[in-house]
């Protein structure tokens, strides 16, 4: 489920009353072929299948397909991962080692598949959408032109697009994880992604979000790592985390409206609220995916998160259920900021 469903509860009621975590539930560290699984930077949730894809950075890009999520809501059973998902060029060939996926939004029995770029022509960023069957890539679009690759301009090195979403309209909206090369001198006193919405060819700019720090000590600044979208009003869901070594860790939630009219010159977007989930009892971790999860009878949500291991023997592969709490008048269906 990439979207929210049609009157649907998908967040706190009111905002304050925050979040409950319903379990979290660890993945192991071996799939059925034997191989090491990990590195899940992405996840998206197919309600008719009772089906969480997983997405991971390996340098072998691949998904994960996990079931049984509906029945852990219940905390019943268990979720059991199955064949991981090699991603392939449009001849069938294996991806080449680097893909570096970080965003997934399901489409039909395809998947929308950003992954992150090197500045080279071998690893460069890609918007791609590849067959749920056999992992074999279906289309490409091109990201947008000041996104680029080109001399003093585009995405930096290793820094997106980190996140992607889709609309109840459709578009699909991606994320940056640091300004462009030639934004860098304007925004260097935040980390200020780009967010950019693509409803076909070419792409179009659809605002900045401004991220301040996470504390006091500049290192911990926030990172972007996921968005999901709202409706009715529109805004975007961000999920953030920041991390000073050696293993300490901060993860939020923040609801950033969006503009009636979005513009290349609007100013950046800015929380109107916002959530800490380690006080809700997240652990304190790499927290880089979420998805819409399975509705329950009250039409309430479940928001699922998922945590980036990194394949670090000190860390966990991590999924996580939150569900949004509702005071007494709430209705469902709609939320104020």
């Amino acid at each position: 489920m990439d979207t929210p469903p049609m009157a649907a509860q998908v967040l706190p009621c009111p905002l304050g009353a925050g979040w409950e975590l319903l379990r979290t539930i660890p993945l192991p560290r071996t799939g059925s072929d034997g191989l090491p699984m990990g590195g899940f930077s992405a996840a998206a949730y197919d309600q008719n299948e009772d089906r969480l894809w997983l997405l991971s950075d390996a340098p072998r890009g691949h998904l994960v397909p996990f079931s049984g999520l509906r029945a852990q809501v219940r905390g019943r059973g268990a979720l059991r991962a199955g064949p991981r998902l090699l991603l392939r060029d449009g001849e069938g060939a294996l991806l080449p080692e680097g893909f570096d996926g970080e965003g997934l939004v399901l489409a039909g029995d395809g998947a929308w598949i950003v992954s992150e770029g090197r500045r080279t022509p071998e690893r460069r960023a890609r918007l791609q959408r590849h067959s749920l069957r056999n992992g074999r890539l279906l289309e490409e679009r091109s990201l947008p032109a000041a996104w680029q690759e080109r001399p003093g301009q585009g995405l930096k090195a290793n820094k997106g697009p980190e996140s992607l979403t889709r609309t109840p309209a459709g578009d699909l909206v991606l994320a940056a994880e640091a300004p462009l090369l030639q934004d860098s001198a304007v925004d260097a006193q935040d980390l200020v992604p780009l967010a950019v919405q693509v409803s076909g060819e070419p792409p179009r700019p659809l605002g900045r979000i401004a991220l301040g720090p996470a504390g006091a000590a500049a290192s911990r600044s926030l990172g972007l790592t996921e968005l999901l979208a709202l409706d009715a009003p529109p805004a975007l869901l961000a999920l953030l985390r920041s991390y000073t070594p050696p293993q300490r860790w901060t993860a939020q939630l923040q609801v950033l409206p969006l503009p009636a009219s979005p513009l290349k010159a609007a100013p950046p977007l800015a929380p109107a609220y916002g959530w800490d989930l380690l006080k809700a009892g997240l652990p304190a971790d790499n927290w880089e995916g979420m998805a819409w999860g399975p509705r329950l009878a009250d039409d309430r949500v479940v928001l699922v998160l998922v945590s980036d291991d990194n394949f670090n023997p000190l860390q966990r592969s991590w999924v996580s259920l939150l569900l949004p709490r509702r005071g007494s008048g709430c209705p469902s269906g709609r939320f104020q900021f």
